[in-house]
This record gives C-alpha cells, structure tokens and sequence, in this order.
C-alpha cells in the first residue's frame, strides 16, 4: 500500500538527511526547512520513503495510510 507524506516544517531543523536518502520526494527550501516534492507515496516507493523520514534527527516526516 501507498502512502502520503506529513512533513512537519515547524519541527524541521534543516539536517537533509531526507534529501539525501529520497531526493526525487523531498527538498529544502530557502529557509532551510523541508519541502515535500511529491505527498503521494506509491507502494513500490514506500519502504524507501519510510527510511528517509526515519534518517529525520527531529522527527519531522511521516509517510501515513492516509
């Protein structure tokens, strides 16, 4: 199953460690803080995505089911 991706730019500190892992699904802006370039997750994408949010140091992503 797909997912979306909950980016929480508040909590977001700039570290682009999601960049690096998922590039094609996130960016960071101007300001240094996380911009999602896709929010829909396909299944084949999932678990790649999973771990880029996971590699966050502060907790800033989340792929949910909805």
């Amino acid at each position: 199953m797909g997912g979306v991706i909950k980016a929480d730019r508040t909590a977001c500190q700039g570290y682009a460690n999601c960049v690096i892992a998922a590039e094609d699904y996130f960016d960071i802006d101007d300001r240094g803080l996380v911009v999602a370039r896709k929010t829909v997750v396909p299944t084949e994408d999932r678990i790649r995505v999973e771990e880029a949010a996971r590699s966050c140091p502060v907790a800033a992503l989340k792929v949910t089911d909805e």
